[in-house]
């Protein structure tokens, strides 16, 4: 049975877990997951509630019937429903590792999506668009001014004739342009080699070798303007040591990488991401 996702956020106050349930009652619905957050410092209430309706009870109805409630209360929130199956384009340059699980899984059943196409500004990546029947659109990209605002006009123009519901950089090197990342807003997954804030930028591990790090990490974030500061879904560090050379603390990144993107990508078919300013509240 399909059910409902009420994404929530509000000024704490009394009353509200009362209210939210009162209503899911009141519409024949049923409960079947509640979490919630109170951020002290902020002073702000944080709920992702999942509940099942009967089946002559129409969603818009729901979301009418929650509207009078959120103005009387004065809740920000948005729905979402599962399963979900969004549509997804995945964007990659020459490192393949991201895009090849994210491909596997897809096929595989373990992540919930409806791969459109694979999109690189290298050839690379065709003969695994091709291993898994996934349409392939190669934009290649030369050094010069014309050529990158020629390279990104082709990608904006191939998004908006796809109309992806999420689009996921399996380490696609190139800086999208800021229309791009407006557009697209928290519907757009970064995955990035490296702990951030730490070693943002190129060779993260030859970085992180120069200093000697004790562990090596990776992040996956929603997109923003400002390059590798979207807000963070998921990270994952694993232990290193003076041992350990440049390719094998790349080796660790790569492992560390493939797992924190698909754990992001699933955190957001799932509806279990809240964004309030510049991070995320991520539901269990």
């Amino acid at each position: 049975m399909a059910s409902i996702v009420l994404l929530l956020w509000c000024r704490d106050r009394p009353g509200i877990v009362a209210a939210v349930a009162s209503w899911v009652t009141s519409i024949g619905g049923n409960i079947i997951d509640a979490q919630q957050h109170t951020d002290g410092h902020d002073a702000m209430f944080f709920q992702r509630v999942e509940f099942e309706v009967p089946p002559d009870r129409a969603v818009d109805d729901v979301h009418r019937s929650f509207g009078a409630l959120a103005q009387e209360l004065q809740l920000s929130y948005r729905f979402g429903v599962r399963p979900y199956r969004p549509r997804a384009v995945v964007l990659v340059s020459k490192p393949l590792h991201c895009a090849m699980d994210l491909l596997s899984r897809a096929y595989l059943g373990n992540l919930s999506l409806e791969m459109q196409a694979l999109i690189s500004n290298h050839p690379d990546a065709r003969n695994l668009a091709e291993m898994f029947a996934v349409d392939f659109v190669h934009l290649p990209v030369d050094d010069s001014d014309d050529g990158r605002a020629t390279q990104e006009d082709a990608l904006a123009q191939t998004l908006e004739s796809l109309q992806p519901d999420l689009v996921i950089l399996a380490r696609y090197m190139l800086v999208l342009p800021p229309a791009i990342v407006r557009r697209w807003n928290h519907q757009m997954i970064n995955i990035h080699h490296s702990f951030l804030p730490a070693f943002a930028g190129a060779n993260p591990y030859r970085q992180a070798h120069d200093r000697g790090v004790k562990v090596v990490g990776a992040t996956s974030h929603y997109v923003s303007e400002r390059l590798d500061e979207g807000p963070i879904i998921s990270q994952e560090v694993v232990p290193v040591s003076h041992r350990d050379d440049v390719e094998s603390l790349a080796r660790h990144g790569r492992d560390l990488e493939t797992i924190v993107l698909a754990r992001a990508v699933r955190a957001h078919i799932d509806h279990r991401v809240l964004v309030f300013g510049n991070r995320t509240i991520v539901f269990d």
